[in-house]
C-alpha cells in the first residue's frame, strides 16, 4: 500500500473550506476534472479531463470536520481522508491517500503521481478559495 499525505495551513474559515472541498455540485474549480457524477448520497464518479471515471464512496462525514471515502478505478483502488482543523487564523487541512495499484510497473511510479496530484488538488483549492472571497468582498 501506497500512502501519500498533504497538510496546509490555509487562510480562509473552516466552513468555506469543508464547503468547497465536500460540494459536489461544481468541479469548475478543479483543473484536473472534466466532471463529476452524483449517483446518490454517498456515491459519486469523478472524470478526468482525459476521460478516465474514478468511483467513490464516501464512508465517514463530520460537519467541518473529517471527510472520508474509498476510490477505485481501473489502476488502482484505496482511501481518501480529509481532516480541517479550524484555527485562529484560518484552517489546518490535511489529506492522505492510501492506495492499491493493480498493475506492478504503475507502483514504480505511483507515489510520485500521488504527490503531485496532492499537490495539483490543493492549489486548485487555494485558488477558488481565494475566487470566493475576491468575489465576496467585491473584487474582480
Amino acid at each position: 500500500m501506497i500512502v501519500a499525505r498533504i497538510s496546509a495551513k490555509l487562510p480562509y474559515d473552516v466552513q468555506a473550506v469543508w464547503n468547497t472541498v465536500t460540494s459536489l455540485d461544481s468541479c469548475a474549480w478543479r483543473s484536473d476534472l472534466s466532471r463529476i457524477e452524483i449517483l446518490d448520497e454517498r456515491r459519486f464518479v469523478e472524470y478526468t479531463k482525459a476521460g478516465h471515471a474514478t468511483r467513490f464512496t464516501i464512508t465517514a462525514s463530520e460537519f467541518c470536520s473529517l471527510w472520508e471515502f474509498d476510490l477505485e478505478n481501473e489502476n488502482l483502488r484505496g482511501h481518501w481522508i480529509g481532516v480541517f482543523t479550524p484555527q485562529k487564523t484560518g484552517t489546518m487541512v490535511e489529506f492522505t491517500e492510501k492506495i492499491d495499484v493493480r498493475n506492478p510497473l504503475m507502483r514504480l511510479f505511483a507515489r510520485l503521481y500521488l504527490k503531485r496530484q496532492q499537490a495539483g488538488y490543493l492549489a486548485d483549492l487555494r485558488a477558488e478559495l481565494e475566487r470566493k472571497r475576491n468575489e465576496m468582498q467585491g473584487v474582480v
